[in-house]
């Protein structure tokens, strides 16, 4: 059974609210992890329908880069959005990074595009066709 996803960060009240206001998924666990010297924050949607998102903080790590997206092993993670158009809007202002602007899969009718959180982690935003 597949359980979370974990993903690192270098500032957890950032990424807290990163994934709060732009894509409104709620904490529902926030644990200090003394063995490994770490925070980590558990993140859901509200209704509890998709995956569980993990924030991990090692208070130890220092250097905290994304290598060039050629080199990346990790790819991205993906939410489903209800309005693209409002959700790019509201992340510009607030000065996310949008590396790939929304476009339709010609396959599906559905409408993507590409973010960054803060810590440069890429996100592909969904928008479903509408029947």
């Amino acid at each position: 059974m597949f359980v979370h996803t974990s993903i690192r960060t270098s500032n957890m009240e950032r990424s807290i609210d990163f994934y709060t206001r732009f894509l409104g998924l709620t904490v529902f666990s926030r644990k200090e992890i003394p063995e490994n010297y770490a925070e980590i924050v558990f993140l859901r949607d509200p209704q509890s329908k998709g995956a569980t998102l993990e924030l991990t903080f090692y208070r130890s790590q220092k250097n905290f880069s994304q290598p060039d997206y050629e080199d990346r092993v990790f790819d991205h993670i993906a939410f489903e959005v209800e309005d693209m158009n409002q959700t790019i809007d509201e992340m510009r202002k607030g000065n996310v990074t949008i590396t790939d602007e929304p476009f339709t899969l010609s396959a599906t009718g559905s409408v993507i595009a590409f973010v960054e959180d803060p810590d440069g982690t890429l996100i592909e935003l969904i928008e479903r066709k509408k029947p």
